[in-house]
């Protein structure tokens, strides 16, 4: 088993699946220059009939995607971040998630969207966001968000290798992370939770680039005598609901983490579920720690205010669980 960064990794799942299947092409913006480093030396390696540089216009470049995949080919499309999906969005909405269903499964459009996503690297308001809870609300897509290098590199190549568009979302100030990658042709199965800390006390669930921080928060909480179980989601499309409801069932109590904005985020879906399904078994009210409703802010002591942090998981935690000891 190696060690690799996250960024590494991702690079690693796109060179062994363009080597795997020539009908895989990249398109997207400076995919030749590799600004992110994830698709360093795929140009040297597969030419630029497969990868090839578009121009900046993000309603052309999802257009694009969706003509080459009905064509025959399985395209990936490297957005760079999550905020130029808005600019490509009609492709994205009104056609990609809907052709399948439109065409009576005649056409599949195995297209995999790259984008890096989230705050954390003071790129200011139109670099920043989470796109997912608007992706997660269409219908018809897929939505990965990895934590890890292990699952980027897993969750990517599943991706790739599906019938259906997947938005495979990198956690931006994730990109340096190191971590274990399995030998061989490692793949991770969609709609799958990890429990990557067990505990009794208390449910934290969360996805993507808070999952490091919810662990951290964790061993802070432990130091008070509270056992937090962790879920690592990794795919929001599709969910693995039966993780979170069994996690809830064993703890009583739930606190969501997740880096998106509070009014209609991928928290207050969780959030729904939990009550919805698991009404039974909860003993204190759902807790969410999310973003405010604002643009996420340049100034870094600013960006850091409003992003799920240690201090604020353990507060809310703290909480809940205030109830279990007066109980």
């Amino acid at each position: 088993m190696a060690r690799r960064r996250y960024i590494q990794a991702v690079n690693e799942a796109l060179m062994e699946e363009m080597a795997r299947d020539d009908n895989v092409i990249l398109i997207g913006e400076d995919v030749e220059l590799a600004i992110f480093g994830d698709t360093r030396g795929l140009h040297a390696r597969f030419g630029p009939n497969r990868i090839r540089n578009t121009p900046i216009c993000e309603a052309t470049l999802t257009g694009m995607a969706l003509g080459a995949t009905a064509a025959g080919y399985r395209v990936i499309v490297h957005m760079m971040f999550a905020n130029f999906l808005y600019t490509g969005f009609d492709a994205i909405a009104n056609q990609i998630a809907k052709m399948r269903l439109m065409t009576g499964g005649q056409l599949e459009l195995p297209i995999t969207f790259i984008a890096g996503y989230g705050a954390g690297m003071s790129n200011a308001a139109q670099h920043s966001d989470s796109a997912h809870p608007a992706l997660m609300n269409l219908g018809g897509l897929n939505v990965a968000m990895p934590s890890n290098s292990a699952d980027a590199k897993g969750l990517l190549k599943t991706a790739i290798r599906g019938r259906n568009p997947t938005f495979f979302l990198e956690a931006s100030a994730r990109g340096g992370q190191m971590g274990e990658v399995p030998d061989g042709d490692h793949l991770v199965p969609f709609g799958k939770a990890a429990i990557v800390r067990a505990g009794s006390d208390v449910s934290i669930v969360t996805v993507g680039s808070t999952v490091r921080t919810c662990l951290d928060a964790a061993q802070v909480l432990a130091q008070s005598g509270i056992e937090a179980e962790v879920i690592d989601l990794r795919t929001l499309v599709p969910l693995d609901e039966a993780a979170i409801i069994a996690s809830l069932a064993k703890t009583g109590r739930l606190v969501v983490v997740d880096e998106s904005r509070d009014r209609c985020g991928a928290g207050s879906y969780v959030a729904a579920i939990a009550a919805d399904k698991g009404f039974e078994y909860l003993k204190a009210p759902v807790k969410r720690v999310n973003i405010p409703n604002v643009a996420i802010p340049y100034a870094p002591a600013a960006e850091a205010a409003v992003l799920p942090s240690v201090e604020k998981i353990v507060a809310a935690v703290s909480t809940i669980a205030a109830r279990r000891r007066a109980a």
